[in-house]
């Protein structure tokens, strides 16, 4: 009898298809794996920006986790967006219980259209609580800056910034260069316990279609870890299935706005786990 290995995404849903729970559906399933849900908020948006944001109770979150993990045991949870203090606690309170093998948190705080995403009293008990129950932390540049108070413009300001966002508690950080000035896409990867950071360098590719890269990012390694590849491999391959999401995407119209990556471009997801 064939198993997929199965995990939890803790995620806001987005009703148009590119981000949140939707991209983090078709990433780990076409890296192989059974995805779960556990959503957090409802919001209404499209390509071209997002319009309004629909809580969802804690109780209701804290109950999908308990039925998914009581249940189907996922082998590692994906966190996306988390917006208000009481499902921050549902989730803390959540791994508390059930363990799982891995957390990986993507900070989503920002849209790609700049609309903010998170109230600003989360942000303490998302440093504070969250992020040191998390083996792996995902933040752009933008999330970043909120996270270290400061400004990121080259690559010394993004590993000084990841050996901070470091100290608040996660067993490794993964900092998204995407919006760094340049020709190259520069990602830096820094492991608790090893001194010298992974840096993952690719050339950029235009494109406007690249609505949700973060969240399908951010589920590729969670898929990828819960299958046993080590971090920085995970990560690079996590990398490489993104890079070629959105240059086979780069072409499609989808909406007027930002479309989303090409997640089932062919079959490349098998390929990446060889």
């Amino acid at each position: 009898m064939k198993h997929y290995i199965p995990i939890l995404s803790i995620a806001g849903s987005d009703c148009s298809g590119g981000a949140g729970i939707q991209a983090d559906l078709k990433t780990i399933s076409a890296l192989g794996g059974y995805a779960a849900t556990a959503i957090t908020a409802i919001t209404v948006q499209n390509t071209c920006g997002v319009r309004e944001i629909y809580p969802i109770p804690a109780d209701i979150v804290k109950g999908q986790i308990a039925a998914v993990m009581e249940d189907i045991r996922p082998q590692a949870v994906k966190i996306g967006m988390v917006n208000d203090t009481a499902v921050i606690r549902a989730i803390v309170e959540s791994i508390d219980i059930y363990h799982p093998k891995c957390v990986v948190f993507d900070p989503v705080m920002v849209s790609t259209s700049g609309h903010k995403l998170i109230e600003d009293d989360a942000i303490r008990l998302i440093t504070s609580e969250l992020m040191p129950r998390a083996d792996l932390i995902t933040p752009n540049l933008k999330e970043a800056e909120v996270l270290c108070h400061g400004n990121i413009r080259t690559t010394d300001d993004m590993k000084q910034a990841a050996t901070r966002i470091l100290q608040l508690g996660s067993r490794a950080v993964l900092l998204k260069g995407g919006h760094l000035e340049g020709e190259q896409m520069v990602d830096i990867l820094l492991m608790a316990g090893h001194p010298a950071p992974y840096i993952y360098t690719s050339p950029k590719i235009e494109s406007k279609n690249t609505h949700g890269t973060g969240c399908t990012l951010s589920s590729a390694i969670a898929t990828l870890l819960a299958q046993g590849i080590p971090m920085p491999e995970a990560v690079g391959k996590a990398k490489e299935y993104v890079r070629q999401g959105i240059h086979f995407g780069k072409d499609v119209e989808i909406g007027a706005g930002h479309g989303p990556l090409n997640h089932f471009f062919n079959p490349i997801s098998m390929k990446i786990r060889e």
